[in-house]
């Protein structure tokens, strides 16, 4: 009989860590099983040849090697295999170097085990996976660079984005031209990191409409995650 789970190689040097996320994703995860634990770099490598694993949960810092440069690594030999970063590093540096050496996604490691379960799924479903403050992040951090969208260059995060989110009805653009009023909306709220509760919760709408508006969001606009509605959303400000 053909074992159709997925494999999924953790790579951490925190073993008590790594040896409960094991335990968990064996237990609750019924079509992945973990096939090893490497606690370097150089091992996450060595056993990404030995195992070939659909997905690997890639630490950032790490004895030998750490987890950039063993992405690097891997990709050399095995370009299709996907890497998420799970990690408690949140600085910008850390963040662009794993995309940058092919990492696909990047989750902080208080994400609860039910949603890194649905993590690993749209990943290997092909989706980009990064956390919600991290998405956060990465946009504001180009915003704050935009004076004319009327977003302060100082202050505290949550006054930024509660008080003066960027208005992209402001632009005019081919492809944002194609949303209505509400999808744009939609759109700044999904370009700085919120999820589809908060959304609903912010609009006073039913989580089932928000999901068929970002699905027609996704469609108008021919993107496939919300890591590509960033990627608009900066080239509508630069």
């Amino acid at each position: 009989m053909i074992d159709t789970k997925l494999k999924i190689l953790l790579a951490d040097d925190q073993s008590l860590f790594a040896e409960s996320l094991k335990t968990f994703l064996n237990n609750y995860a019924e079509d992945m099983t973990v096939v090893n634990i490497a606690a370097n770099g150089s091992e996450a490598v060595a056993m990404a040849r030995k195992y070939h694993p659909d997905v690997i949960l890639m630490d950032i810092r790490m004895p030998e090697i750490d987890g950039v440069e063993a992405v690097r690594k891997i990709k050399e030999f095995s370009p299709e295999m996907k890497i998420i970063m799970l990690t408690t590093y949140r600085e910008d540096y850390f963040i662009h170097s794993a995309l940058k050496a092919g990492a696909s996604g990047y989750l902080l490691k208080d994400i609860s085990p039910t949603e890194l379960i649905a993590a690993i799924r749209a990943l290997n479903g092909g989706v980009m996976q990064i956390s919600p403050e991290i998405v956060r992040q990465l946009v504001e951090q180009r915003y704050n660079a935009q004076p004319l969208l009327g977003i302060p260059h100082s202050g505290d995060t949550h006054t930024r984005t509660q008080n003066k989110e960027p208005d992209f009805n402001n632009y005019s653009i081919e492809w944002l031209d194609k949303l209505t009023p509400r999808e744009r909306e939609i759109f700044t709220f999904l370009a700085i990191g919120y999820d589809n509760d908060k959304i609903a919760e912010k609009f006073n709408l039913a989580i089932q409409t928000v999901r068929n508006q970002v699905s027609t969001i996704y469609s108008k606009l021919g993107v496939k995650d919300r890591f590509e509605i960033i990627r608009l959303a900066n080239k509508t400000v630069q």
